[in-house]
This record gives C-alpha cells, sequence and structure tokens, in this order.
C-alpha cells in the first residue's frame, strides 16, 4: 500500500545530536539554511508581478466568494501604506487591529509591514466576549498604538469605548494617492525591523507582546520550504479558519500562502458546535491542496467525513497533506483520520504535526518523513537549534535561531528572564526521543513543563501524554479533559463531554467513563502518577471569554483549574460526592461502580 508520503518531496530525515558533558543535547538539522527574503512584502511584490491575475485572498460577502487577485492587493496595499505613514504611524507608533479574519485586515496588517510599522492583532475575545476589557485596556496601554482599526466598528463599539479611540477607515485609507514616503519607508525596512506584536494568550497575568521580526517570519517560511519542499510543486490552496492574532494562523499559514504565491480562502467557521457547519460547507466547495487545524477542529471533522462520503472524496481529491498543531491529537483520532483516508485514496495522508511557540515565529520542528502514530512533532528545521536539559525526569526544551523572537514588547525584565545564558530561548516544553537509539526518528511533545504536578508521594504527573491517553480511552463520549490533584493523593479528571453525547441517557455516559477509567489504568499499572481515580463531568462548557478555551480552540489547563477551584474540591472531598464517577470494579459489561 502507498505511503503517507506517495506524491510529496519531502526532506530526508537527519538530525545531529551533541551530547555535553551535563547531560544536555544540542539538536540540529546537518542542512543549512539557504537565504530567504528580506522582508514580507517582498513575497506580495513577486507574486503581484509573477502572477498578477491570481486569486490571494476570497471571502465571503452575502454568501458568495469575494475574491483578491495579488495585483490588486499589491496596489492596494502601497495605497494603505502611504495613508498609515501619513497618520503619524511608525515604529514607535504601532497599528492596533481589532478584527476577525478578512481581506481588509490583511491588506492593512501587509501595508504596515510593508512601511516598518509593527502590526498588532487583537484577541476578538478581549473586545466583543470580555465584560470589563481589562485585558484590552492592558494591551492598548502597553502599545500606545498610533491608530486603531476595526472591521465593524458597531461590533467593536464597546471596544473602542474601553480604549478611549475611534476606528480608522479603510475606505478612506485606500484612496490614499501613491507618493514616495512609502517607497522611502521601506528602503529602511530590515530584517531586524519589528513587523508584529502578537500577544499571548496572558491566563497567567497580564498578556505579553511578543516581539516579531521580519527575519523571524521569512527565515520561518523557508526552513518550512526546505523540509516540506512539495510545497512549491504548486501554489497551495488553503481553506483556513485559524485566527490571525494567533502565530499558527497568522503567521505560518497565511505566509505560507503568500510566500509560494497561493490561494487562501478565509473560512468563517470555528470548531466549535455552532459555527463549524461553515467550515463544512466551505470545505464542500473548495477543495484545498493543504489542510490545517487543531485536534478539537479534526475532532468534529471526522464524523461528517465518515457519514459523508461527497464531502470526502471532495476534501481528498488535491489534498494529501493534513496538519494539526496547538495542542495534542489522540491516537484514535489519528487512526480513524487514517483509515477514512484509506477507504477514500487507497492510501494513508501525511497527518502530521510540528512544534513551536508565539515566541518562534512559528515552526522549530516538523514531521518530514513516515510516522504511524500521533504525537510525533519532527525534528528541528534547518537553522534552527535545540537543546535538551535534563529536569525532573524530563527533557526541558530551549530553542535558537533566526526564527527566534527577540524578546517582549516594553518589557526588558521578561525578555531578560526568558533567555539562558547561552542565548536559548525558554520555551517552556518538554520533549522525548521516540526512539533514543534512533533520533532521526523525531521528538515527540512530552507536555508542558508548567503544567505537570506532583501527588503527595512526590511523584510527578505528566499532564500532556496522561490527558491523551485519557481521552483515548473515554472517545467518543469525552472531548477535552483537566487533570487535577497537586498535593493530593490520587489524579482526578474535569471532563467536557461530546456535543454528541448529549442526547445519549445520563446513565450510559456515566458507565463509559466509568469503563474508560477503568481501561486507562489498566494499561498504566506503573503506580498513582499514571492513574486516574476519579472523574466529574462538567455541566457547563469551557468559556472563552474567561479564558478557559483559546481562539485555537483548545482548552486551557491552568485557566480551568483556577476558574474551576470549587469544583476541583468537589471532585477531591473524602465526602464522596454523588457525581463523581470513578473506574468499574472489574471489567465485565455489567461491572458495577466501585
Amino acid at each position: 500500500m502507498p505511503t503517507m508520503t506517495s506524491g510529496l518531496r519531502l526532506a530526508r530525515a537527519a538530525v545531529a545530536v551533541e551530547q555535553r558533558p551535563d547531560g544536555a543535547k544540542i539538536l540540529c538539522s546537518p542542512t543549512p539554511l539557504k537565504p530567504h527574503a528580506r522582508t514580507v512584502s517582498d513575497w506580495l511584490a513577486r507574486w503581484a508581478e509573477e502572477a498578477p491575475d491570481r486569486v490571494f485572498l476570497a471571502e465571503r460577502r452575502g454568501g458568495e466568494w469575494h475574491k483578491l487577485l495579488y495585483a490588486d492587493a499589491a496596489d492596494q496595499v502601497l495605497r494603505l501604506s502611504e495613508g498609515l505613514l501619513c497618520r503619524g504611524l511608525g515604529p514607535e507608533a504601532p497599528l492596533m487591529i481589532l478584527s476577525d479574519n478578512g481581506i481588509e485586515h490583511a491588506l492593512l496588517a501587509l501595508a504596515a509591514m510593508h512601511v516598518g510599522i509593527p502590526v498588532a492583532p487583537i484577541s476578538p475575545a478581549y473586545s466583543v466576549l470580555s465584560q470589563d476589557h481589562a485585558k484590552l485596556r492592558q494591551i492598548a496601554a502597553l502599545l500606545r498604538p498610533g491608530a486603531v482599526y476595526a472591521c465593524d466598528p458597531a461590533r467593536y463599539a464597546k471596544a473602542l469605548q474601553a480604549i478611549g479611540r475611534r476606528s480608522l477607515s479603510f475606505a478612506e485609507l485606500v484612496t490614499t494617492a501613491t507618493g514616495p514616503s512609502a517607497a522611502i519607508a521601506n528602503a529602511a525596512v530590515t530584517p531586524d525591523t519589528v513587523a508584529k506584536i502578537l500577544f499571548t494568550s496572558g491566563s497567567t497575568g497580564s498578556p505579553k507582546g511578543v516581539i516579531n521580526t521580519q527575519r523571524m517570519l521569512t527565515a520561518n517560511q523557508q526552513q518550512s520550504l526546505q523540509v516540506w519542499p512539495f510545497l512549491q510543486d504548486a501554489p497551495p490552496t488553503v481553506v483556513d479558519w485559524l485566527p490571525w492574532n494567533h502565530t499558527f494562523g497568522g503567521n505560518y499559514n497565511f505566509h505560507l500562502v503568500l510566500s509560494n504565491g497561493g490561494t487562501m480562502y478565509i473560512d468563517g467557521g470555528k470548531p466549535v458546535p455552532t459555527l463549524f457547519e461553515e467550515s463544512v460547507r466551505n470545505l464542500r466547495e473548495i477543495a484545498p491542496t493543504v489542510y490545517f487545524n487543531v485536534p478539537r477542529g479534526f475532532d468534529l471533522l471526522l464524523p461528517q467525513l465518515e457519514q459523508d462520503r461527497a464531502l470526502r472524496r471532495h476534501l481528498f481529491s488535491r489534498c494529501r497533506f493534513f496538519f494539526y498543531a496547538g495542542a495534542a491529537l489522540p491516537q484514535n483520532a489519528w487512526d480513524r483520520f487514517q483509515r477514512v483516508a484509506r477507504e477514500e485514496t487507497g492510501a494513508d495522508v501525511a497527518l502530521v504535526s510540528a512544534w513551536g511557540a508565539t515566541e518562534t515565529a512559528p515552526l522549530c520542528l516538523a514531521v518530514h518523513f513516515p510516522i504511524d502514530r500521533a504525537g510525533v512533532v519532527g525534528l528541528p528545521v534547518p537553522g534552527c537549534e535545540l537543546k535538551l536539559v535534563p529536569s525532573a525526569g524530563k527533557l526541558e526544551a530551549r530553542v535558537r535561531g533566526p526564527n527566534i523572537s527577540p524578546g517582549y514588547y516594553g518589557s526588558p525584565e521578561l525578555t531578560r528572564s526568558a533567555f539562558d545564558d547561552e542565548g536559548f530561548y525558554l520555551i517552556g516544553d518538554a520533549l522525548r526521543f521516540l526512539d533514543p537509539i534512533r533520533p532521526e526518528r523525531g521528538l515527540v511533545f512530552d507536555g508542558r513543563v508548567a503544567e505537570d504536578f506532583k501527588l503527595r508521594t512526590g511523584t510527578w504527573v505528566h499532564v500532556g501524554a496522561l490527558r491523551v491517553q485519557l481521552l483515548a480511552a473515554c472517545d467518543p463520549i469525552v472531548q477535552d479533559a483537566v487533570l487535577t490533584g497537586h498535593d493530593r493523593d490520587e489524579i482526578g479528571a474535569l471532563l467536557f463531554l461530546h456535543p454528541a453525547a448529549a442526547a445519549m441517557p445520563e446513565v450510559e455516559v456515566r458507565a463509559h467513563v466509568a469503563r474508560g477509567l477503568s481501561r486507562l489504568n489498566a494499561s498504566n499499572e506503573t503506580g498513582s502518577a499514571t492513574r486516574v481515580a476519579r472523574a466529574l463531568i462538567q455541566v457547563s462548557a469551557p468559556r472563552a471569554d474567561a479564558g478557559e478555551i483559546t481562539d485555537k480552540g483548545y482548552i486551557n489547563q491552568r485557566a480551568v483549574l483556577t476558574l474551576r477551584a470549587v469544583e476541583v474540591e468537589r471532585l477531591h472531598a473524602d465526602a464522596t460526592d454523588g457525581d463523581v464517577i470513578f473506574p468499574v470494579t472489574h471489567d465485565a459489561k455489567t461491572a458495577t461502580f466501585s
């Protein structure tokens, strides 16, 4: 049977490993990084000249796709950049964008970067879901923007009022006459010029503004191209919802399309039950050549593909490369997706992941070789060094390279604490080798160091890996889980059910979860740190406006534990609560609860 790499040009799997006396390891690609573009806008200029009539961006307006050609995009960017300069924006006066993904958003961001104006796209959740706009005000105070743009001033009226600003008019800016100012400003842009300021979720405090330089963004796309050279074989077509205020959607996906002269269909859907049908509608109409999503998105897409043969045929008609990131994909979801792919195409597809962060542009590691399981995040891309430092029984990851941020905007102390004495960024994740004897087989994500906790026995609970095992054991009823048990005797879990479980009788749901816990614990007989002893189903879904769910649709473990502290206490109370679910006492279908 054909492998997942059939028809795709991929780089050879190779890694150089330096073993240090202190136990640390330095990993890098033996292939050097090739030259890359000076600025992001150089890509637009190239494709406006080479493929002026090719569609760059498309979005739905009134139900129909409104399309923007590369030539028209380049012309509007020049006019917009001139207009931004005329209004006093510059390196110390950023452009703040309050907007969902959209053509106007894209053009303004490109115009700002073209002339050295940092652009700061802000999570819509801070504007339209927040009741007090506290994080939005914190961001505005840090940025001191030269101007603010809101795609819909009426929808964002309260947010604009909260920061005391009015929105720029796109219609006025785009009619600005072109002149010499934009060309002069663009000539002064260097690889070290700040292109973007992307704000992290701020779940543990105020949002941090991550500086993204032009070099970070252009080097990262070259790194991507060297491990996935098939992207040059034909201009990519992408149908994508991932928000541009995050590095996954706004840096990687958007710039992958632009740097390779592709076409992006802006998906107005999201991986939540009320909006996902829009994503499915778009996939029925547009067949992508590469497909990106977070695990929650694949979770919602899988039943559609299993039940709708026409949708399945259309999706796989041109796409053999499927990419997930942002969170771990459970193995059962990986297996189901490959089964659907084989039914339709006769072969596995490339269902792969990578690893990085907002501070890394984002790509540091990438899978560009055959794999047979979820969780592998790949090998270092050219030009990026990975340091693995032994820490609490794990290998803490640190990175260095041209794609790494120089620090945090307006926060010198935070910047200093983010790097070690060799200049490696302290990313906060742990990694492990899939096969320590054969490092070229790749690395596996081993959880967030800060999410792991100790039981009262002093043993560490590795949250990332155990959470994925729990989801697989309770498939398909449990959609997400947050592990509990810090400084307690045993591990618990707060469970969030899949929407499909709403139609099931409660007794069946509880029985399914109890059996799932039993299966999980039977496979993890090494001790209390790998066994989930109790679970509590959450009646209310995780709230995006409270930070429990990020814009990318994955669970924020720390925020859930903080906001649901009462539920955690209830789960672990000595007096048994009737809603708490325990593993079954034995593995019979008629088993009772212990």
